[in-house]
């Protein structure tokens, strides 16, 4: 199976990151996770992602806040699947994170995510992978079937308390 990269501007960044890391072990998906900034370690964040596909990987997850210019500057340098998570901030939510990160110039894309949404990150990088990997495609079924028998029993609960 390909590895997913989960690279992350700044370690503030973790706790938000940290969903989608879960996400991706529940998966048994292997990944890495690395710390690379767009704009204090251009060169090693530029070499880490022009060899990655090399380096066994399939997809690559960029989680950046404020000047949120990492998840751009990593689809620059490769044409693997880059999907960004825009990271929110105290003094403007995420919401430049987040236009910082969808607005990609043509033929440069990254797949956007809401603002933390690791775990949604994790999921596409799933789905992905999943393309070439039957065994990963049945783990998602699966838990999409989960998902589905947990909202149903809540309505069952839900309905028995206030419908009787």
């Amino acid at each position: 199976m390909k590895k997913v990269a989960i690279l992350m501007g700044s370690d503030s960044d973790l706790p938000i990151v940290e969903k989608g890391i879960n996400v991706l072990k529940d998966y048994g998906i292997p990944h890495e996770v690395h710390v690379y900034s767009a704009h204090r370690t251009p060169a090693e964040a530029a070499e880490f992602v022009s060899s990655a596909r090399e380096n066994g990987f399939g997809v690559i997850i960029a989680a950046a806040g404020m000047a949120a210019h990492l998840a751009g500057a990593v689809a620059a340098n490769t044409t693997l699947p880059v999907i960004g998570i825009p990271v929110s901030c105290k003094n403007t939510g995420g919401f430049d994170a987040l236009l910082a990160t969808v607005q990609m110039p043509s033929g440069i894309p990254v797949a956007t995510v809401a603002i933390d949404g690791a775990a949604n990150a994790a999921h596409l990088a799933a789905e992905i992978l999943a393309l070439s990997d039957d065994t990963l495609a049945q783990k998602l079924i699966d838990a999409r079937e989960a998902g589905r028998v947990k909202v149903l029993e809540k309505n069952r609960q839900v309905e028995q308390k206030y419908n009787a």
